[in-house]
């Protein structure tokens, strides 16, 4: 998959990977990354499916409507990809902590809702349930922070509590941050993410 890996200052610092929105590439999300975590390397992915020539990360059938089979296989093509990636790159496969927004959320959250030993944890922004239907694996001591919409056109307040309502049955501590900034990824909304992973993942 094309990516761009950054070499943080501390190797003991969990890996961020960072997933980008429809229509985005490898690069949108480093300034994010950077500003969540000074130290940390980040794993910056560009989705593999093309939509009208943008960038995704699996297909839709429609708006809000995804492509159930593509997600899966897309998802296992990602699971798969970190574990290349951590040798290609030399860091610590088991300490990776997805950031993504929008279609890059959806992912991420589809990696914890699929594998128990994909991430340590998840930052997502503006995301919606990836898969229903589907029992989860044990996410006990795998956080999760959401950072969504109250008027959110895209995906409505109610599936922000239904997603972390399943992360938490799955034993994850979920943390939900409210804007009312429609779909955009808000810098105060950022600014949560920062002190969250602060208080989650550092010393």
């Amino acid at each position: 998959m094309k990516h761009k890996f950054v070499q943080g200052t501390n190797p003991n610092a969990p890996t961020l990977v960072l997933f980008h929105g429809t229509g985005g590439t490898e690069n949108d999300l480093l300034p994010l990354g950077h500003h969540i975590s000074k130290e940390s390397s980040l794993l910056s992915v560009r989705g593999n499916v093309l939509e009208n020539g943008m960038p995704r990360f699996f297909r839709r059938l429609a708006e809000g409507v995804f492509d159930e089979a593509d997600l899966i296989f897309r998802t296992k093509e990602l699971y798969d990809f970190l574990d290349s990636a951590a040798a290609e790159h030399g860091f610590d496969r088991g300490n990776l902590v997805a950031v993504g927004y929008s279609n890059g959320a959806n992912i991420a959250g589809s990696l914890l809702f699929h594998y128990a030993d994909a991430l340590k944890g998840a930052i997502l922004h503006h995301p919606m349930v990836p898969l229903r239907g589907l029992q989860l694996p044990d996410l006990t001591g795998i956080p999760v922070f959401i950072a969504a919409g109250e008027n959110d056109p895209i995906c409505a307040a109610s599936e922000t509590e239904e997603l972390a309502g399943l992360l938490r049955e799955a034993g994850s501590e979920v943390d939900v941050h409210w804007e009312r900034q429609g779909h955009r990824l808000t810098g105060t909304e950022a600014d949560a993410a920062a002190v969250w992973y602060a208080h989650m993942f550092k010393a």
